[in-house]
């Protein structure tokens, strides 16, 4: 008895791991397909790195450097729509260094000026990578953002 249990348990565990190799794959590839279509959009700019980005509004001022403490609102989502975070409807900004930011953020606030919104579509390559951060953001998974710097310093 003993052992089929095991047996069970290990075919569970294969199963679990191979679905989510599947996720992941799609997770990329979703994530791919929209940055291929995305880059075509009026509007729509892209750095070297791969990051795209969209100004809503541009500031005023001078930009934050990777040192800076921020305060912005920000909406971040996954590609299929589901939402990690809203300050927006939370009313309530957030307050971050920089250079604490996932890399594709940190590039992508270093554009802004004070009072600008911005939308970031940032590659997985540039967010958590193939790991994810375990529930909430999947692995290889492309990240939306809708900023507003508020202040830095």
């Amino acid at each position: 008895m003993y052992f089929r249990i095991n047996k069970y348990e290990a075919m569970a565990k294969r199963e679990k791991r191979n679905k989510s190799r599947g996720s992941a794959g799609n997770n990329r590839k979703m994530g791919e397909d929209f940055l291929e279509k995305n880059r075509r959009k009026e509007g729509v700019r892209e750095t070297e790195s791969g990051l795209q980005y969209l100004v809503i509004k541009e500031g005023e001022g001078d930009c934050p450097d990777a040192n800076a403490n921020i305060t912005l609102h920000q909406r971040c989502q996954l590609v299929n729509g589901t939402i990690i975070e809203d300050t927006y409807r939370e009313n309530e900004t957030s307050e971050v260094k920089v250079n604490e930011l996932i890399e594709g953020y940190q590039e992508g606030i270093q554009l802004m000026k004070k009072g600008a919104r911005y939308k970031f579509f940032i590659p997985w390559e540039l967010a958590w990578g193939k790991n994810g951060t375990g529930i909430k953001i999947p692995p290889y998974s492309m990240l939306i953002f809708d900023v507003r710097l508020i202040d830095f310093w």
